[in-house]
């Protein structure tokens, strides 16, 4: 069984938000074993929806719809479909009761407009909505199924794991599961030469590499008769991947990042780690705080862009400053161990480096970045040269603290 998601909305063709149903959906598309060939975006103009619709219903066998079912003149997909179908909408009592109870919590008043999305196609099955007032809907025609989904991920994807993914498994001969393992420290040409056997000899389970910035996922994908079978033929794959790339596997999991991995690390060795940034200015410690729990982990950053405050926050020497210079060896190092000490942390990562466009010489190029760690038992520098612009060079710098911190509690560093 092939599929085409279609998303509707103009925010979506003008940029002003991201396209994230679509990723969802192919993904959870693919684990139930089906095939997306096409995915579309078109405005709310039911004109060019119709002839969306035409292409999509004429090249595969269902057609998932994300967005278009609200309230307003401009949310026209049920609509259209229906036409497209030719069905005509009726009121569904049902799912105008289930609108006037959600108003009803806090005595809201409901806008006559409102009722529109109770309005379902003759015939449909309804997709009932326990996170907004727009139900979705399945039309079964002759020669494609559309199944039409509210455009909020709160309320879309809910409604696929709960409702529509129960009605697809009657199609499916087959499940696809996947499983991510996320690499840093190598780049994707380095990771495909040393796997390069590996991957060119899968082929049930496959191996794909996507690069992201500074890092590095490869998706495992097998594909069997349940979902047991398909578990169990990821297992010895990975644990060949593990076994070439060592610990620059840190992790598995498509939204297991960096900075989680780091936090779960703290958090299961009951250590407290500070920050003290200078070209980063605050980011290693804004990915730390984005992940909850993190509070547990860690206290407090220190962000010392002038020399002035390394010297009084952190206890960087003024003589170290004037012999080596702010992006030094010497004065990451003292960084380091004055944060540590300032804090009483276990842990201390501090970062200075040039991350341009200006500044640089050619003692000291735009890129050049010094990161260290500190403990009670270990104090160590690092010197990086990362290319790019200078968010890059903010983002390299992040990420590769956060690796330090990750291989420091592995014991994976040496003095």
């Amino acid at each position: 069984m092939t599929f085409e998601i279609l998303s509707v909305g103009t925010e979506l063709l003008l940029g002003s938000i991201v396209n994230t149903n679509a990723q969802y959906l192919s993904r959870r598309l693919s684990e139930l074993g089906f095939n997306v060939y096409y995915t579309t975006v078109v405005g709310d103009n039911p004109h060019r929806l119709k002839s969306a619709l035409e292409t999509a219903a004429g090249r595969a066998d269902a057609v998932i719809t994300t967005g278009g079912l609200g309230p307003t003149v401009d949310d026209l997909t049920k609509e259209t479909i229906a036409e497209f179908c030719g069905v005509k909408c009726v009121m569904d009592e049902e799912s105008r009761q289930r609108i006037i109870d959600r108003f009803s919590v806090g005595n809201r008043e409901i806008p006559e407009n409102n009722y529109k999305q109770a309005e379902m196609p003759e015939g449909c099955i309804i997709l009932k909505n326990d996170n907004g007032t727009a139900p979705g809907a399945i039309i079964e025609s002759e020669n494609c199924t559309f199944i039409m989904l509210p455009g909020p991920p709160s309320e879309m994807k809910p409604m696929f794991d709960d409702l529509v993914e129960p009605y697809l498994e009657q199609f499916s001969d087959g499940v696809i599961r996947s499983k991510s393992i996320r690499i840093f420290g190598l780049g994707e040409s380095k990771v495909d030469e040393m796997l390069g056997d590996l991957m060119n000899s899968s082929h049930n389970p496959t191996i794909a590499p996507y690069a992201k910035p500074g890092q590095v996922e490869l998706r495992i994908t097998a594909k069997a008769d349940t979902v047991e079978k398909a578990k169990e033929m990821l297992k010895p794959v990975e644990q060949k991947i593990r076994d070439v790339l060592g610990d620059k596997v840190y992790g598995t999991g498509m939204d297991n990042s960096l900075e989680n991995v780091v936090v779960e690390h703290l958090r299961e060795k009951g250590l407290v780690t500070v920050t003290a940034e200078s070209c980063t200015g605050g980011l290693i410690a804004e990915k730390i705080t984005r992940i909850p729990g993190s509070s547990e982990c860690f206290e407090c950053g220190y962000v010392t862009y002038s020399n002035e405050k390394k010297e009084k926050l952190l206890g960087v020497k003024k003589d170290t400053l004037d012999r080596y210079g702010a992006v030094s060896e010497e004065t990451a190092l003292e960084m380091s161990r004055g944060a540590l000490e300032n804090s009483g942390a276990d842990i201390a990562v501090a970062v200075t480096g040039i991350a341009g466009p200006g500044g640089g010489s050619e003692e000291k190029p735009v890129g050049l970045v010094y990161i260290s760690i500190c403990t009670k038992d270990f104090h160590k520098a690092y010197k990086f040269n990362f290319a790019g612009s200078r968010d890059m060079v903010r983002e390299r710098t992040s990420l590769y603290a956060l690796d330090l911190i990750r291989r420091y509690i592995k014991g994976d560093l040496k003095g």
